[in-house]
């Protein structure tokens, strides 16, 4: 028997008033794993949908699940998560007070040599999956979101947005006054050890620059103070 389909663009949104915003997003979350919006939803192992604290005011912002993602329903816990977290302990951000998620709920792939490779998402898989991404944004108003690629950044800063040239730089945009894009771990986990170093430093210092901001807002998503730099 076929699952039923949900289009995100069907499930009501009541908001923080109408329920706590725990209950909400769980809410959210049950209608979002039936998702047939796209074709994603046909081959995915299942939805992956953000994960944090419901009154998370710092919020990253991925391209999509890979193969772990996809295995564990939860987004950056594979080799990029661990990346990730690495980058969140070196600045001194505390990834249980932020809500990660991605801009596709599903992960995208392809047959590429007798196996599953993973592949950037489509702009209709991406058109699909924004109203999940939308009921996130509406429920928890993030006053600080980091984009993870170039992806996510031109997803809530517009189809101009330029990572190569605006990286590490804070944009206002209508889903929160403090947006900044920053590199996906990914993209950086197959850098050539020649650039592997520079690269890594400038993920790094990017996140540093996120620290740096919840502590001048009073966010509690950043340790009260910048953990000193390692060698």
């Amino acid at each position: 028997m076929a699952r039923p389909l949900h289009p995100p663009e069907q499930i009501s949104f009541l908001g923080a008033q109408a329920l706590p915003v725990a209950e909400e997003l769980e809410r959210i979350r049950a209608a979002a794993r039936d998702c047939r919006a796209c074709p994603l939803g046909e081959i995915g192992t299942q939805t992956v949908f953000g994960v944090g604290p419901a009154d998370a005011r710092v919020m990253v912002v991925g391209e999509a699940p890979g193969e772990q993602e996809d295995q564990q329903g939860v987004p950056f816990v594979g080799p990029a998560g661990r990346l990730f977290d690495r980058g969140l302990e070196q600045a001194g951000l505390r990834r249980e007070r932020i809500w990660v998620t991605n801009i596709v709920k599903h992960r995208p792939w392809e047959w590429q040599g007798g196996r599953k490779k993973n592949r950037a998402p489509k702009a209709s898989e991406i058109k699909a999956c924004r109203p999940w991404l939308e009921h996130e944004l509406r429920l928890l108003h993030p006053q600080v979101i980091v984009c993870m690629g170039a992806t996510a950044a031109k997803a809530l800063l517009g189809k101009e947005f330029r990572l190569t040239q605006q990286r590490g730089t804070w944009q206002q945009s209508d889903t929160a006054p403090h947006v900044l894009a920053t590199l996906h771990p990914a993209y950086i986990l197959i850098q050539p050890p020649e650039s592997y170093d520079r690269v890594l430093e400038s993920f790094f210092a990017d996140l540093r620059q996120v620290a740096e901001r919840c502590r001048e807002l009073g966010l509690d998503a950043a340790t009260p103070e910048a953990p000193p730099r390692s060698e």
